[in-house]
């Protein structure tokens, strides 16, 4: 059986990801910070599809918790071969004099330096020099890699730029060890993320979905689909590809 290793699998696209992944044959590790309460509804959901499920706490900005969410994933569930990052966190809303910068600083820590770290670990565990057998690994990036977010959170957009990059480097650097490395760019989904934002500000809601071609905001079914497509054999010659999971938004 393959094994699945999600960060952020408590909540949002990572959450849906996971229960997807459950109803494809994966068993699933599922990595949470502060809701143990949600990730152990989701390994639920994930058993009652008759696979196993893991939950580890671990912040993924820090060396040691990477190894020790890789390492008790792999001792309970079997031999990694599939990784999707998900977890991430935002900022909030304005122009870049107006961001917090210590929240800026938590960010990029999670949502960069963490998701190295998880990639890291997984070539470590998949590559051929390794003794591993392979896998995929696919990166959660963003359509505001696209669209720089001027006004809004550009300290994010630039996050997730750095996510692209690193995502193209990897898959032209680990493609040789039977590793291939994804990446899709959702623009704004229905998640509690995108709520908290909107009660930030109203507005920035309302132009996001009025400069949508599709004329809505998307769903995380929408991009956990997408997902599991890349973590399949089916997909393995497109390794470096980034899909845009935006409406239309992010093509414009």
């Amino acid at each position: 059986m393959s094994v699945l290793l999600v960060t952020g699998g408590s909540r949002g696209i990572g959450a849906d990801v996971a229960r997807l992944a459950s109803e494809r044959g994966w068993h699933v590790g599922i990595n949470y910070t502060a809701d143990e309460d949600s990730a152990q509804n989701v390994a639920s959901d994930v058993r009652d599809q008759g696979m196993k499920a893991t939950v580890v706490r671990a912040d993924i900005s820090k060396p040691d918790d990477v190894e020790k969410l890789f390492s008790r994933t792999a001792e309970e569930l079997g031999q990694i071969t599939g990784v999707v990052n998900s977890a991430g966190i935002a900022t909030g809303i304005g122009p870049i004099e107006e961001l917090d910068i210590e929240a800026t600083h938590r960010m990029l820590e999670i949502n960069v330096f963490g998701l190295f770290l998880c990639c890291r670990a997984a070539v470590q565990r998949m590559a051929k020099r390794h003794g591993g057998q392979g896998g995929a690994i696919v990166n959660i990036s963003s359509a505001a890699s696209r669209s720089y977010s001027p006004g809004s959170f550009v300290d994010y957009a630039a996050g997730k730029a750095a996510v692209d990059t690193l995502t193209i480097g990897l898959a032209k650097e680990q493609a040789p060890q039977g590793i291939c490395v994804f990446g899709v760019r959702p623009g704004v989904i229905n998640t509690d993320m995108v709520k908290a934002g909107a009660e930030l500000s109203p507005e920035w809601l309302k132009t996001v979905v009025a400069s949508t071609p599709n004329g809505r905001i998307g769903e995380v079914r929408d991009v956990s689909g997408a997902v599991l497509w890349l973590l399949s054999e089916e997909a393995r010659h497109s390794t470096g590809s980034i899909i845009d999971i935006s409406g239309g938004r992010a093509t414009q």
